[in-house]
């Protein structure tokens, strides 16, 4: 039987690039696109494209739109979930890759890392590969999990982790709570190399030093005081 695969594209006035990035996954997956209230034309870009349009009234964060998009998949059978980025960063030819891992290795989610390859490690621009460093450090102490990347949105999770993962972190810190709850869930996880594309549009986009800040403190607050 043919295992069901969903890529969930959480998206924020992602008009200019979101047509590409959907053409570019063609046609062998369910593509669920999750627009987080978007003041640009990304609905009208993917109008015609044979994808599933989900839209949030209010601007939530990608946190809430990948539940959203969690929720929908599981409702519609999903076997396997993909958490793809809309910007185009991320390579639709690790998809499969990222699967076979997962039904191989008999785990429950794959994380994509960037650290594991010498090239891959090479094309991060250099401030934000110091960031993702820093960002590692913090995230092994919060979470338990020493992973060689951190915060990288190229994931791949069957149904059980599906079924675990119940984000509450609606904006960027959701990536740190997905790890929290690898761990509370003892759900079995594996990293695999995967090469991110800087473009010069995404990286205008990245976030800064402030949101990182701000990052830290919703997991902070999360971890202690809820």
């Amino acid at each position: 039987m043919t295992d069901k695969v969903f890529i969930l594209i959480p998206s924020f006035n992602e008009g200019k690039v979101i047509r590409q990035t959907i053409r570019s996954l063609g046609d062998q997956y369910h593509i669920v696109l999750i627009d987080d209230a978007s003041t640009d034309e990304t609905a009208n870009a993917v109008r015609d494209l044979p994808v599933y349009y989900l839209r949030h009234d209010i601007n939530l964060g990608q946190g809430a739109a990948l539940q959203t998009g969690m929720d929908f998949a599981l409702q519609q059978g999903a076997d396997i979930v993909v958490h793809f980025d809309a910007d185009g960063q991320h390579n639709p030819a690790d998809i499969d890759q990222f699967i076979h891992v997962l039904k191989t290795q008999k785990v429950d989610v794959v994380l994509g890392s960037r650290f594991m390859r010498e090239d891959d490690l090479q094309a991060i621009p250099r401030l934000r590969r110091l960031l993702l460093r820093v960002a590692r450090l913090v995230n092994g102490l919060l979470t338990g999990l020493w992973l060689s990347d951190a915060h990288n949105g190229f994931r791949v999770m069957n149904r059980q982790a599906l079924r675990a993962i119940q984000l509450k972190e609606n904006r960027m810190a959701h990536a740190t709570e997905i790890l929290m709850h690898i761990r509370r869930k003892k759900l079995h996880f594996i990293e695999h190399p995967t090469h991110i594309i800087y473009s010069e549009y995404s990286q205008v986009k990245g976030q800064r030093w402030q949101g990182a800040i701000d990052i830290l403190i919703d997991v902070f607050i999360n971890k202690y005081f809820r």
